[in-house]
């Protein structure tokens, strides 16, 4: 018996429509469905924050949902911020800090960096460190990736684009 559920998701503003098996993991159909590898798998429980992607415009785990949850939703990795160049100023603080050590950890840290900055207006060096501490870097390289983001926070011009929250995403309906 062929146990397959339709799915239609705007994935980097693009719609999607897939057939998937219901058990299937949103980081699995990311990386091997559409092959947008930049969505990491570290410990496939929530822990690591390497598979966090934007879902409705906040921060998710994308290895804690099945694909099927994100049915009628608006999912954005960090190759659709990075194409948008909504993380542009992110990448080039992590740059510009040697945030980037192995590699493994940054497309999580620059989401969930993307979505901090967008939280607020303003953030605290504190406030940063908690929000990052959302993502594990085994590196230890914690403290360029906050400088990092704290040099994108406390700039004049942050360079991001006001808030990628959709009022509405142009998702399909369940």
């Amino acid at each position: 018996m062929n146990d397959r559920r339709g799915i239609e998701v705007i994935v980097n503003g693009r719609r999607v429509c897939e057939s998937v098996e219901p058990r299937l993991l949103l980081s699995d159909f990311l990386r091997q469905t559409l092959g947008l590898t930049g969505t990491h798998v570290g410990c496939e429980h929530g822990v690591c924050g390497a598979c966090t992607i934007l879902f409705d415009g906040h921060a998710a785990r994308s290895c804690l949902m099945f694909a099927v949850q994100a049915h009628g939703h608006a999912i954005q990795t960090v190759e659709g911020l990075s194409e948008s160049g909504a993380i542009r100023d992110l990448q080039d603080a992590f740059t510009k800090h040697h945030a980037l050590q192995c590699g493994f950890c940054t497309p999580g840290m620059l989401v969930v960096a993307y979505d901090l900055l967008n939280s607020t207006s303003t953030l605290s060096p504190s406030e940063i460190s908690e929000g990052m501490s959302a993502v594990l870097c085994r590196c230890t390289g914690y403290w360029n990736i906050l400088k990092a983001v704290e040099d994108v926070a406390t700039s004049s011009n942050r360079g991001i684009p006001g808030d990628s929250r959709p009022a509405e995403t142009g998702a399909p309906s369940s």
